[in-house]
């Protein structure tokens, strides 16, 4: 998918795991103001950045406290002018027990494609819905997309719960219908928490306006849930992508020992980010293309040598046979390569204001190989409301359908849900670069 952050961009503190969560909604139902609370309460944010905030809040007059919680994320001129957010405002912070990355989602119909890119890579999403209005058509939009992206927790935050006066009544209405839509869309492992993102009820803090919930407050829950690494990683076999193949470039170095010097001579590494799985000296592992079995020799982290490594951390292995294994190749536990496959169905998500039609000519990109391919069909269009199928001749920016692609080379794919990395997939524009969209391998319609 685009835009995917990788663990290694944020640094972890000593005994805390990395967890990646997204916000989404309607408009107006408080996203920022949730987020702007969450990064306050949980004392995320610097003095100084505090300080500007108050006084851009007094500027406007704001009546509920001493400043406008959504101004912590709303970063672009045109979403603190309008007071909507248009772009994903990604934020980092951290608690003694977690490491987060935080995506802010557009909640606007058009702006659906950012919601794709917030939520693509993410632990969990949090879908926000106004407790006077309950579940409408755009809940059902995101809760749709959430989904098709088989994002791993899905979180009901029913906000502004103090503006219906903390009733109990109103929100069981509103946990028994998200319930039924859940159901219906076939996500599980839900989770419907009451808050109030301007007065901090449930937020970090448990509020006593509503004792008549039990449950965890919204960060206790983002820090007790389990990331989609620490489940996948458990239960996926090894994959690495090839992204670089190291060799000594000039020679040696004349200080290097003439041990060093012996061992790195003929050094061939293969270099890359693990995408599922684990791996330890001595493995049996083999290549796609090919299907060449070797065993690892050795394993390199962050320069340093190890006897283990697992998904997400980059690393560089070596072989005990030399092998054609150059960039776009991919490294498997032995007996677990996916076989190549030239065509596949995808559910393609279309991120550019041009249209994707059968007959196009595009570029794939699947890990780190990108191959040229065709759209051979368009099966059909996804109504985001109903989740109904529709006849199309193409999918215009937004849309959600399902497209047929042929491949000019084998491609190891995997169903994405079994494996996020091994079934996702960008298409790509062969002209100008640009990413055109976003898609998944599923089975034959």
């Amino acid at each position: 998918m685009t835009d995917v952050l990788e663990a290694g961009s944020l640094s972890l503190s000593k005994g805390t795991t990395l967890f990646r969560f997204a916000t989404a909604g309607s408009v107006d139902d408080g996203k920022s103001t949730l987020v702007g609370r969450l990064l306050h309460d949980a004392k995320a944010i610097l003095a100084d950045q505090l300080e500007q905030v108050a006084a851009t809040s007094r500027q406007r007059g704001f009546a509920h406290g001493a400043f406008d919680f959504a101004l912590l994320t709303d970063g672009l001129r045109a979403e603190r002018e309008q007071g909507i957010t248009i772009d994903v405002a990604y934020r980092y912070f951290a608690t003694d027990r977690r490491s987060f990355i935080l995506a802010d989602c557009p909640g606007h119909v058009q702006y659906t494609r950012n919601m794709v890119t917030g939520s693509a890579t993410a632990d969990a999403v949090i879908v926000l819905v106004d407790a006077r209005k309950g579940v409408i058509e755009q809940t059902r939009r995101h809760l749709a997309v959430v989904s098709l992206l088989r994002v791993s927790h899905v979180i009901i935050a029913v906000n502004k719960i103090d503006l219906v006066d903390y009733d109990e009544n109103r929100f069981v209405e509103i946990e028994l219908e998200a319930a039924r839509v859940a159901e219906q869309l076939g996500l599980s492992g839900l989770h419907v928490l009451p808050v109030s993102a301007l007065e901090g009820d449930n937020i970090v803090d448990r509020s006593e306006n509503t004792p008549w919930y039990s449950g965890p407050t919204l960060i206790e829950l983002l820090e007790s849930l389990p990331s989609t690494d620490e489940i996948e990683s458990a239960a996926s076999d090894f994959r690495l992508p090839v992204q670089l193949v190291l060799r000594p470039q000039g020679g040696l170095s004349p200080t290097i020992s003439a041990d060093d010097a012996e061992r790195y001579r003929d050094y061939r590494g293969f270099a890359g980010r693990i995408a599922a799985g684990s791996v330890r000296v001595g493995d049996q592992v083999e290549v796609f293309p090919g299907g060449h079995r070797t065993t690892v020799t050795g394993i390199h982290v962050a320069g340093v040598e190890a006897d283990a490594a697992k998904e997400p951390q980059s690393v560089t292995l070596t072989l005990a046979d030399e092998l054609d294994a150059a960039r776009g190749a991919l490294i498997a536990a032995a007996g677990t390569a996916p076989a190549g496959r030239r065509e596949a169905v995808v559910e393609l998500f279309q991120l550019d204001q041009r249209e994707v039609v059968a007959g196009a000519k595009v570029l794939v990109k699947h890990g780190t190989a990108t191959v040229q391919a065709l759209v051979s069909e368009i099966i059909d269009r996804r109504d985001l409301e109903t989740l109904g199928h529709h006849d199309a001749t193409a999918l215009a920016v937004n849309e959600i359908g399902r497209v047929r692609l042929r491949f000019a080379a084998d491609l190891p794919l995997e169903p994405y849900a079994v494996s996020r990395a091994g079934g996702s997939l960008l298409l790509i524009h062969p002209a100008d670069g640009a990413t055109l969209a976003a898609a998944t391998v599923v089975d034959e319609p």
